[in-house]
């Protein structure tokens, strides 16, 4: 008989679950996995809200299997360490983004585009390589047409995408990173007479990541956010589905998610 969420491992964890394609979240317990000699354990402080967490908890990708604790935007304090890790001690800040794990071993892992790996392990809804199911973070304007070389559109939701190729320079690139659940209108002209590009990506590896995240501290690039309490979170959601957000919802985890 399969063991119960709460069981399978043996450290106990608290965090905001869906049970259905309703997608209110509630409380839930459940477990993770004891300390392996690579991993890094460490406690939830912050984890931001996605759309593609909307996404997920509704089932709208038809991948979703209950119960889904979502999140991954994810900022903690390393509090435990395994015998090989080398990078991290206890006290470093840590994130988690969309994966947390791979093969290591094919050509996107040796590349390090690990984000492309045919057994890529997402941080929630996806089965472990021990055949669990992991669980995310929820837990413990512009006056400027024609004047932009390149625009990452990060909506997740079905909006047009013609008036941000009318920002675009002549060869400047649109990169799509949201994922509507509908198909976007494209818009050929447009991007002919400008000799424009629309191309898509997927989240980035590690080395990308990194590299990302040096550019940001060195040149003080920082995210405006509206920072919520746990019991906040299914208004946030609610919010989102309506497009009522202006800044990346943030759940204070550390403060505010209490086990019942």
């Amino acid at each position: 008989m399969a063991k119960s969420p709460e069981t399978e491992h043996p450290v106990k964890a608290f965090g905001l679950a869906a049970r259905d394609t309703s997608g209110v979240l509630s409380p839930f317990k459940f477990s993770r996995r004891a300390t392996a000699e690579k991993d890094v354990r460490f406690k939830v402080l912050y984890c931001g809200i996605c759309h593609s967490d909307l996404h997920m908890v509704k089932n709208e990708w038809g991948m979703t299997q209950y119960p889904i604790v979502p999140g991954h935007e994810i900022v903690g304090v390393v509090t435990e360490v395994g015998c090989k890790v080398e990078k991290f001690k206890v006290g470093d800040k840590v994130g988690v983004g969309c994966l947390v794990g791979s093969c290591r071993s094919c050509d996107s892992c040796a590349a390090d585009l690990e984000n492309y790996c045919p057994k890529q392990i997402l941080t929630y809804s996806a089965p472990y390589i021990d055949g669990t199911i992991t669980y995310g973070g929820y837990s413990d304007t512009m006056a400027a047409m024609g004047s932009m070389d390149g625009i990452i559109d990060t909506v997740s939701a079905t909006h047009p995408i013609v008036p941000l190729i009318g920002l675009l320079k002549a060869q400047g690139k649109l990169v799509l990173v949201g994922a509507p659940e509908k198909p976007l209108e494209l818009p050929s002209f447009s991007l002919i007479m400008g000799r424009k590009l629309v191309a898509g990506s997927a989240i980035g590896g590690l080395k990308e990541t990194q590299e990302m995240l040096d550019f940001a501290a060195k040149h003080n690039i920082t995210a405006d956010v509206e920072l919520i309490s746990a019991d906040y979170v299914n208004t946030a959601m609610e919010r989102l589905l309506k497009a009522d957000v202006r800044y990346r919802f943030v759940i204070d985890v550390a403060n505010t998610l209490k086990s019942a």
